[in-house]
């Protein structure tokens, strides 16, 4: 699948081919961190399909509880989470929020359960508003 997207402000864009059979759900702890919430959802990129078409965003390494490298990549205007890359700098997560086409993507796996936050496994329960309350 053909996808674009980009930043909050507009600043950065790019375009990639995704399986979305391969889209998930990560609760852990880094990931919480990182989006300020309960979880991350994520596209992997098709190897080498991962383009920018506009803008330049920043980025860090840092060591995942998996113990692998990890370079995370955001807006340095906005600070909107883009994408992560592995150590190598092969293997492109694009985080899903950002993806123009996010609403055809349906996660079809969780993983890091084990540090998954009480209350996210079933919403279905809580009281539902077409807008803010």
């Amino acid at each position: 699948m053909h996808i674009t997207g980009g930043c909050h402000c507009g600043a950065i864009r790019y375009q990639a081919e995704i399986d979305p059979e391969r889209v998930s759900i990560c609760h852990c702890t880094d990931c919480q961190r990182l989006t300020g919430s309960a979880y991350r959802i994520t596209a992997p990129a098709r190897p080498g399909s991962f383009t920018l078409t506009s803008g330049e965003p920043r980025g860090y390494a840092k060591y995942g509880d998996s113990g692998g490298l990890s370079r995370q990549f955001f807006c340095p205007n906005c600070g909107s989470p883009l994408y992560r890359t592995d150590g190598d700098g092969g293997a492109f997560g694009i985080r899903v929020g950002g993806i123009d086409q996010r609403r055809e993507l349906t996660p079809k796996k969780q993983i890091w359960c084990r540090s998954a936050l009480p209350g996210v496994e079933n919403i279905e329960t809580l009281p539902r508003f077409e807008g803010e309350d």
